[in-house]
């Protein structure tokens, strides 16, 4: 079975506000569906990513040199197909928009395989549970929004059936952020998880003072909460001064970057992200990394793949998604997207990723 056509559509989405964190602005959600299409009829549409500022890119990468080279290629020849990508990110450029474009690439071979065998990407890729906790990404600083506000957002999320919330922090003081994961817990109630995320926003010290404030409200996860420019040796420093697990690995490129973390102690969780790192292949090697280290697994956002994978392995630990505000293409994009219950999202059963696409939506925010 062999690929006979690839094309993608790029789709672009204006947010009505600003959802930002520490370091970032988030003004609109852009996505590149894939679409791969075999010489046995059998198709493709999975969507990946979210790059606001080099979309095209990504999308110029996937026709004029990824897709070329895999025309007439076996789709089971997974490792050796995703060899023959690589290669392009080996000379001198952005390596990480060549990262994101065979993700889209390597996911839509994934997902042919799946309809091949007629199992989803959770049963390829171990199938140890069919269904898996699911997150909300919220806790957005927004001007006007009090800790009330902050309280009753929680208890929102909760009632809407998420099993929990990641919470933006890193943008304040350590003890006006701290205040506000008080009232996120206080709204949330004692069953619910509250995770934070700095998004690299604080020094050592800053971080450790943090910790230690809010280690009393039982944090999920304390995600990557120092600088950029030497992250694993300062979260290491952290993880050695707290009780809350440390999450990272979203900000790598590839499998190489998340054993640095491993090897320097630095982390309890990986959240390394397929759609931003080389697709199912690369971070099977990541995932397969963490089970050795004893180090758990979640991803960061998107859904739609995140959940199939996260859930076929023992130690993955929950996917994440978004309000409909901040991300109108998970809440619209998918015709048969399950909804979660008692923060519970059962894996979908359709061969590959189980998927099916709102065109309509599609043919509204295509950009290219």
């Amino acid at each position: 079975m062999k690929i006979k056509n690839v094309s993608v559509i790029a789709i672009e989405i204006p947010l009505e506000r600003n959802f930002g964190g520490s370091r970032y602005n988030v003004t609109k959600r852009c996505t590149i569906i894939t679409r791969m299409e075999t010489d046995t009829g059998l198709i493709s549409e999975i969507y990946n990513g979210d790059n606001r500022d080099h979309m095209r890119d990504v999308v110029d990468i996937i026709e004029n040199e990824l897709a070329p080279m895999l025309i007439g290629e076996e789709i089971f020849a997974v490792e050796r197909l995703w060899k023959k990508m690589f290669k392009a990110a080996e000379w001198n450029r952005d390596r990480k928009l060549v990262m994101e474009a065979i993700a889209c690439m390597d996911s839509a071979i994934w997902d042919l395989i799946g309809k091949a065998a007629g199992v989803n990407v959770c049963r390829l890729l171990g199938g140890y549970r069919q269904e898996i906790p699911i997150i909300c990404i919220g806790g957005y600083y927004e001007e006007g929004k009090t800790l009330p506000d902050l309280a009753k957002e929680m208890e929102r999320l909760r009632e809407a059936g998420l099993a929990g919330c990641k919470v933006k922090v890193g943008g304040r003081s350590p003890e006006e952020d701290a205040k506000r994961v008080e009232a996120a817990r206080d709204g949330a109630g004692d069953d619910f998880w509250i995770a934070v995320d700095a998004n690299r926003g604080w020094s050592v010290s800053e971080a450790v003072t943090f910790a230690r404030l809010i280690e009393k409200y039982n944090i999920a996860w304390f995600e990557e909460p120092c600088h950029w420019y030497d992250d694993a040796r300062m979260m290491a420093q952290v993880r050695r001064s707290t009780i809350i697990p440390i999450d990272a690995g979203q900000s790598e490129v590839s499998a190489a970057g998340v054993r640095r973390l491993l090897s320097e102690e630095a982390i309890d969780i990986v959240n390394f992200d397929a759609s931003e790192a080389g697709g199912i292949t690369e971070w099977r090697r990541a995932a397969a990394m963490c089970a050795l280290y004893d180090v758990r697994v979640g991803h960061h956002e998107e859904s739609q793949i995140a959940m199939q994978m996260i859930a076929a392995i023992p130690n993955g630990v929950c996917v994440e998604c978004f309000e409909p505000a901040r991300d109108p293409i998970w809440a619209g994009l998918i015709a048969n997207r399950p909804n979660p219950k008692n923060g519970i999202i059962q894996i979908p059963q359709g061969p590959g990723f189980g998927i099916e696409l709102d065109w309509d939506m599609v043919k509204r925010f295509r950009v290219n």
